[in-house]
This record gives structure tokens, sequence and C-alpha cells, in this order.
């Protein structure tokens, strides 16, 4: 029989045995923190869907836009999620094999590699004030503080999510499914953004 929702039922041919924790009205079900995490992915993605329009449609209006040089620190940024993004898949690979003292390394590294790159975001925008792109001055700086801060929101919600199942006392496998989920959701969506900011004037 196929799983359709939790990776914690343990499944027969016949009967779906649920583990007693579901007795307990303090705990969440099996399943519902991945549901939660596919709609939270699904708004963020129609938000940053309409942005991108936006800043499509008002590129090409030539009031007030001006060019500036995309900080070569983005290419580190992109890197760093991506390295990020494997050391965490690998850590729930590590994890499911009940290695947890390796998958708790392999996570403290993916949280630094996480920081590394707010660290290059914030970076690039020292490199955009040199250029004298500001927030209220230029709208294509305007969006180019937008997409980047936005999604360094998100990702900073991530990285909570990281520690507090780093740190927390019971580390559920559903949990590190959801954090990596959300973490490669992240990683392509700053992929998607790169490349708008890249080709789009």
């Amino acid at each position: 029989m196929a799983r359709i929702v939790s990776d914690r039922a343990t499944k027969t041919d016949q009967v779906v045995v649920l583990p007693s924790s579901l007795e307990d009205p303090n705990k969440a079900p099996p399943g519902s923190y991945r549901i939660l995490i596919c709609a939270a992915c699904l708004s963020i993605s129609a938000f940053f869907a309409a942005l991108v329009i936006a800043y499509i449609w008002r590129s090409g209006m030539a009031s007030y836009w001006q060019q500036f040089r995309l900080p070569r620190v983005l290419w580190l940024s992109t890197a760093l999620i991506l390295m990020s993004s494997a050391t965490l898949e690998t850590a729930r690979r590590v994890f499911r094999r009940g290695l947890w003292r390796l998958a708790n390394r392999l996570l403290l590294a993916r949280a630094t590699l996480g920081l590394a790159f707010l660290a290059a975001q914030l970076v690039a925008w020292r490199d955009l004030v040199r250029q004298g792109a500001y927030m209220m001055e230029n709208p294509h700086g305007a969006f180019f503080y937008l997409f980047t801060g936005l999604h360094a929101a998100h990702l900073l919600g991530g990285l909570i999510a990281l520690f507090v199942v780093l740190f927390g006392r019971r580390k559920r496998r559903e949990l590190v499914d959801v954090v990596t989920n959300y973490w490669h959701f992240l990683s392509v969506l700053w992929l998607a953004l790169f490349e708008v900011l890249r080709t789009v004037s």
C-alpha cells in the first residue's frame, strides 16, 4: 500500500497501525507538518511570482529605472545555498539510518552554511549601496532589496526550524523531512530569483 501522508505509520496489508502518540492531544498527528509546509510553500511561491511579474512589468518602464552591476558575491551566495541543501539532504539520509550523531554534525554544518549565505547577502547589499542603488531612489534597486530581503527572512525561518530540530529533545523523522524539503524549496526559489535578477533589466 502506498504511503499517502506520513512515514510514521507502520502499514500492513489490511490494517494501518498508528503510534500511541496520537492519543496525546498535545502532539500533532502524523502528516500535519507536511501539509502545513506544503501550504506555506504554495503561498510563498504565489507571493514571489506576483513580485516577479511586477518586476518585469516595471523594468519595461524607463522612468527612474537606473541600471546597476549585479554584485558578484551573489554567485557565492548561490554556491553556499546549494552546498547547504546538499548537506541537509545528506543529513536526512544519515538520520534515517540511525546515525544521529553524524546527522547532528551535518545539520550544524548546514546551519553554518545558511548563516554564511545571509552574510553574503549583506555584503551584496553593501555593494549596491556603494553603487548608489538605494531603495527609495531607484526602483531597480528597490526590487533587488525586496527579493533578497524577503528570501533571507524566509531562510531565517528555516534556520530557526533547523535549530529546533537540532537542539530539540526528540528528533522526529517527519520534522527532519519537513525542514529538509522547506530548505530545498528555498534553494530552488533563490535560483529562480537569481536568474530573474540576472536576465531582466
